[in-house]
């Protein structure tokens, strides 16, 4: 590789993927793959086309990065063929970087990983290996990891103006990740890192949760031999996570439903989960979920207003019921703010960035105001920050915020 070599960074997400070449970063591409038959498969934008087209007829794979820790998955079979998570991951990242091959070429590539994998037991180590893989089968064979919140405060830097501690939160769709960085000219120090598997994915099953699985049968009862008995809590666990809701397709699920709708007392409410289920409606109705809250960003209220084939899910939402509702999130956030200034040594913080998608939630910033004051709170680069500070630190000498350890604890 060149001593000149241009340096791009990949920002892998699970919702979103960003790359930062020299003339800047891409815009988001969807982190989706799309495999339909007599069709090779798509990714990104290409992807959600294909599967809307005929949804009954293809395979729509999304967050594929929360499988990465997770050693339960080791293959899923699509059309007759076995496809492991490496491979998955490395068609989606072949697929999005096939237009940018020339500025690859000799390229210094440092792809993003978070602190801390999505899942309760996550196993970080394999994580990583599967990363590692999935980059090389991509055709990316000599890549640098960096930790993600460490890529976001580079690029913060260059807004600074003297020596300072910044603690950077990198909010992404499947992780919430911490760190905290020492700038002093051009040295950059990492002083600590905490994160947690949770972020945007999981605020909006509690919108579904609360607003909308009601309408879908949640809370109500059906008849075991003439005795009421709750309708499964468990099957709208799995509906209001994006990621499992291929899942409930399984024959036996869609039994077990149809037989509770029988005796049911709302039987027309679980037809319109059946159909949901039957007619892979998921992916359009988390579209809508993920717009309202969105909304609450910027209002008070907003009202969703889903329909699919005579089946209409309509619910009003305030920005207080669903602050509410994700305050177990909110404290487990502050919670791992807690773990990163613990693991630096709990410093005197000067700056805290804000960066992901989820920091445009008002309840997340006050979170942070409250704790550092609103002066030191700055937020920006929502959806590229990430991509381009891993730019950044490819083009940077070996000394940079990964060159501590590796990830600090969790929360």
């Amino acid at each position: 590789m060149r001593a000149n070599a241009p340096s791009v960074g990949i920002d892998f997400g699970t919702t979103n993927t960003v790359i930062a070449l020299r003339g800047g970063a891409t815009d988001p591409a969807r982190s989706v793959l799309c495999f339909a038959h007599g069709h090779p498969p798509a990714a990104g934008a290409a992807a959600i086309a294909r599967y809307l087209e005929d949804p009954l007829a293809a395979r729509l794979i999304m967050s594929m990065k929360s499988y990465l820790g997770q050693r339960s998955f080791t293959e899923t079979r699509i059309a007759g063929r076995a496809w492991t998570l490496e491979g998955l991951v490395a068609l989606f990242l072949r697929e999005v970087l096939a237009p940018h091959r020339e500025a690859l070429a000799g390229a210094r590539v440092t792809v993003g990983r978070p602190v801390r994998f999505v899942g309760e037991r996550a196993d970080h180590e394999l994580a990583e290996r599967r990363l590692r893989a999935a980059c090389a089968q991509a055709g990316l064979d000599d890549v640098r990891l960096a930790l993600e919140p460490a890529a976001a405060g580079q690029r913060f830097a260059a807004t600074l103006h003297g020596p300072a501690t910044v603690l950077v939160a990198d909010f992404g769709g499947g992780t919430s990740d911490f760190s905290v960085l020492r700038f002093d000219g051009a040295e950059v120090r990492a002083l600590g890192h905490a994160g947690l598997g949770l972020a945007g994915d999981a605020l909006d099953f509690r919108i579904i949760d609360h607003a909308l699985s009601p309408l879908l049968g949640k809370g109500t009862t059906y008849e075991v031999m003439g005795q009421p008995m709750p309708v499964p809590a468990g099957w709208y666990l799995s509906f209001a996570r994006w990621h499992l809701l291929s899942l409930m397709r399984a024959p036996r699920t869609l039994r077990d439903i149809e037989a509770v709708t029988r005796t049911a007392e709302h039987p027309e409410r679980l037809r319109a989960l059946l159909r949901l289920i039957e007619d892979e409606a998921g992916y359009a109705l988390y579209q809508a979920v993920a717009g309202a809250k969105a909304a609450l960003s910027r209002a008070e209220a907003t009202t969703i207003d889903f329909a699919h084939e005579g089946t209409r899910l309509q619910a009003e939402v305030t920005r207080a019921q669903f602050e509410s509702w994700i305050a177990p999130e909110l404290r487990r956030i502050g919670e791992a703010v807690d773990a990163a200034l613990r693991d630096a040594g709990s410093p005197a913080v000067d700056r805290v960035f804000l960066t992901g998608g989820t920091s445009l939630v008002p309840a997340i910033r006050r979170l942070f105001e409250a704790r550092f004051g609103a002066a030191r709170v700055a937020a920006g680069g929502e959806f590229t920050s990430v991509a381009e500070g891993l730019a950044l630190m490819g083009g940077a000498t070996p000394q940079t915020p990964m060159a501590r350890r590796g990830p600090g604890p969790g929360p």
